[in-house]
């Protein structure tokens, strides 16, 4: 099946998870039309300035990978800066955060799998 761009289902946050501005969520897949256990198949896109808050993942895992702009994730160890090709991945019970620290949109596509 192919899903051409432009044609995914969208959505935009305010203060998602208790941040800052707005988030918008481009859905590649949903989880009703996925077999296995993701929760999340989407493109997410922070707008300078705004920020997802802190939350953790029990009993899954999420992925992140930065397409494009500048970013900080906050986890246990502290915040890193993160930027195009890097990736993040969180789970197991451990809380994150991410904001958007540049001047361009940061742009990740984002994986939530459960065990």
């Amino acid at each position: 099946m192919i899903r051409r761009q432009g044609a995914y289902q969208a959505e935009v946050r305010e203060r998602m998870r208790g941040g800052t501005g707005f988030v918008r969520i481009e859905h590649y897949w949903k989880q009703d039309e996925l077999k296995g256990k993701t929760r999340l198949c989407a493109r997410l896109i922070l707008e300078p300035g705004a920020s997802i808050g802190t939350h953790e993942h029990a009993d899954e895992e999420e992925v992140y990978i930065v397409l494009r702009g500048r970013g900080r994730v906050l986890e246990a160890e502290g915040p890193t800066e993160v930027g195009p090709g890097d990736t993040v991945l969180t789970g197991d019970g451990a809380s994150h955060a991410v904001e958007n620290i540049g001047s361009e949109p940061l742009e990740m596509v984002a994986f939530i799998v459960r065990y």
